[in-house]
């Protein structure tokens, strides 16, 4: 997909609903500036920092270095090993490991040679889950760890090369650092991100270089990673946003700081800290006091945590499914200003249409479509799927095509894109649609209230959880009846100290709901 130009000659046809002004204004609002990444493959960038600062430090992890030049070496020599054990341009890789240094060989090693990486933590990830994954895959070798070895399917183990044992060989290593394995092309993919699928089984997103590019070597995405500065690997790394700390970090010649068990001692040294929201609202911005850039996205933000941080640093709220590459919206947040999600990322497009797919007008809430570089190829071996939630796009025309995200929105009066939740979560209670995070924002209104999350208990009633414990249930209860209608005020509040979490740093709403559940049964029973 070329860079998107000429956008004018396209929008104008479907926006023929519109007044002339607010067709401008779809387009100038919708679409991101053009910008052309330095790379088109992100391990070229990852190279050219070896090459010009070979013992700068490219990652620490549980009290070991590696510089830029071990990493590009080991990489090299791995990379050789994987052509030797057949591995191809083009194949797809399992990369079922933990955070690591032997985890950033791996990955890196896997682009040299032209293929894509599938990051999953194994530690946590149920053996039946990664068996449905290795199936879908095409590479005759798993990269993974010695110390996961009863993890890793039994049928599969003699496909495995253990990365830490490779790593303590004593081997001759090339003089030359500048080996190139396989010519790669920006479309080539990058990596496959598994996401829950709704029927159990994993849906494989399918991300390019050219897509990956696009958001980490622009601005805002790069998020002022530079040499000389830190930046925390937190997140799962089977999560999209850990490559976005991850290669994001290496590609702009940062030191990656590889956490243990505890996040807050990682934060304590970072510049840059990507995170959920959830994993966000556990630290405080006293434990942090070199953190210069933080951005959150993955699940909302309450509009109390941005402005505890942007009083702190810079702060950046995104959004975006993994199908468009991490995030393909980021907005900069000033404390006490409206939380929004901002515009759209360089070379992306966002679209607010209705039922119809039309556009909305301005102002006017629909769901959000997203278009652009940022829109990945598709799902891994499942051409049906992609083709429900992938769409040509009849804004930008030509080959290009745009994803449905499921997430509600409009646009403010500002040009800024305000998140409305999900379609998912509109709800109907007692024959009334209810709009779950309206719910939530309503209750945070509450004393002592910072964060809430509202559920469906049943067909007549809610179910929300507020943190931290201490929050004033009445009050919360009140400023939701205050400010919506009867039906939408739950019939059960609980306060929490701290939410559960899935293993990718966000709420976990299927627990809370099991808490719910089992809570009801009890005072049924009293």
């Amino acid at each position: 997909m070329a860079l998107l130009t000429g956008k004018a000659s396209y929008f104008r046809p479907e926006l023929a609903h519109l007044p002339a002004a607010q067709q401008v204004i779809f387009e100038q609002w919708g679409c991101g500036a053009i910008v052309q990444p330095e790379y088109g493959c992100i391990h070229l960038a990852i190279e050219a920092h070896a090459a010009r600062a070979p013992q700068a430090i490219a990652a620490e992890w549980a009290g070991q270095r590696i510089s830029y030049e071990q990493l590009n070496r080991q990489a090299n020599r791995l990379a050789a090993r994987l052509v030797e054990r057949g591995v191809k341009q083009g194949d797809t890789v399992a990369l079922f490991v933990e955070r690591s240094i032997p985890m950033l060989v791996g990955l890196l090693a896997v682009l040299k040679v032209g293929a894509a990486y599938v990051p999953q933590d194994a530690r946590i990830v149920p053996p039946v889950q990664l068996a449905m994954i290795l199936d879908s895959l095409s590479s005759p070798v798993i990269l993974t760890l010695s110390n996961l070895a009863e993890r890793i399917p039994a049928e599969a183990a003699h496909r495995c090369l253990w990365l830490d044992a490779f790593l303590a060989e004593e081997a001759e290593v090339a003089q030359d650092n500048q080996q190139a394995f396989a010519v790669v092309e920006p479309d080539d993919l990058c990596f496959v991100l598994f996401t829950s699928g709704t029927t159990g089984r994993p849906n494989g997103v399918r991300v390019s270089h050219r897509n990956l590019c696009n958001i980490l070597l622009t601005e805002p995405g790069c998020m002022g990673m530079a040499p000389g500065r830190t930046v925390g690997q937190v997140l799962n790394i089977g999560f999209d946003m850990a490559a976005w700390e991850i290669l994001g970090c290496l590609a702009h010649g940062a030191t990656l700081l590889i956490r243990g068990k505890d996040i807050p001692q990682t934060a304590a040294r970072c510049h840059v800290l990507i995170a959920t929201p959830s994993i966000l609202a556990t630290l405080s911005p006293h434990q942090c006091p070199d953190l210069q850039t933080v951005a959150v996205a993955g699940e909302p933000c309450t509009q109390a945590l941005a402005d505890q941080w942007a009083a702190h640093c810079t702060f950046y709220n995104g959004c975006g499914p993994t199908e468009t590459t991490i995030v393909n919206t980021l907005h900069r947040h000033e404390s006490g200003a409206l939380l929004t999600i901002g515009r759209p990322t360089p070379n992306n497009t966002v679209y607010v249409l209705d039922e119809q797919g039309r556009a909305c007008e301005l102002g006017q809430p629909g769901e959000m479509w997203a278009g652009g570089l940022g829109v990945t190829a598709g799902y891994l071996n499942n051409p049906a799927l992609t083709q429900e939630r992938y769409r040509p796009d009849p804004f930008l025309g030509g080959d290009n095509l745009m994803f449905r995200t499921r997430d509600l929105g409009r646009w403010t009066a500002d040009g800024q894109l305000e998140h409305l939740g999900r379609v998912d979560d509109q709800v109907k209670v007692r024959g009334f649609r209810v709009e779950l995070d309206a719910v939530s924002s309503a209750i945070e209104a509450g004393e002592g209230c910072t964060r809430a999350v509202t559920l469906k208990l049943d067909s007549r009633s809610l179910v929300a959880f507020v943190s931290p414990a201490s929050a004033d249930i009445e009050s919360c209860r009140q400023a939701c009846a205050q400010r919506l209608a009867y039906y939408c005020v739950p019939s059960l509040i609980v306060a929490l100290e701290h939410f559960p979490l899935t293993a990718r740093g966000k709420v976990d709403k299927a627990l809370l709901l099991q808490w719910a559940v089992e809570r009801q049964g009890e005072a049924s029973h009293a």
